[in-house]
């Protein structure tokens, strides 16, 4: 598929709306990939990247690929997220041992 939009809907009633410029959706399992020119929005935060890959069946998010995070509370530059949305926990992966961030603590 090309230019790609995808909706996700929480049971706190949050959206986060999630584009690219490719995506592949896998109506079996729900699972969904996204390429190119990748951007989440969610409540006041903004992520790109090149690659998002979500897993309804495993129960979690990967973005990789030039990962931008821009949030009211700062700025986070990495290679990869790991969401698990099982577990509601978020690591952050860089390849050179470097995770460039910015946080506003108040």
């Amino acid at each position: 598929m090309t230019s790609v939009e995808a909706f996700f809907y929480f049971k706190d009633n949050t959206i986060l709306k999630l584009s690219s410029n490719k995506g592949i959706y896998n109506n079996k399992t729900l699972d969904m990939n996204f390429y190119n020119n990748v951007k989440a929005f969610y409540q006041n935060s903004e992520l790109f990247s090149q690659k998002a890959d979500y897993s309804n069946s495993k129960g979690y998010l990967i973005v990789s690929g030039n990962v931008k995070v821009k949030d009211a509370k700062g700025t986070i530059v990495a290679d990869e997220l790991l969401f698990d949305i099982k577990k509601q926990t978020l690591d952050i992966q860089s390849f050179n041992d470097k995770i460039n961030a910015n946080i506003n603590i108040k």
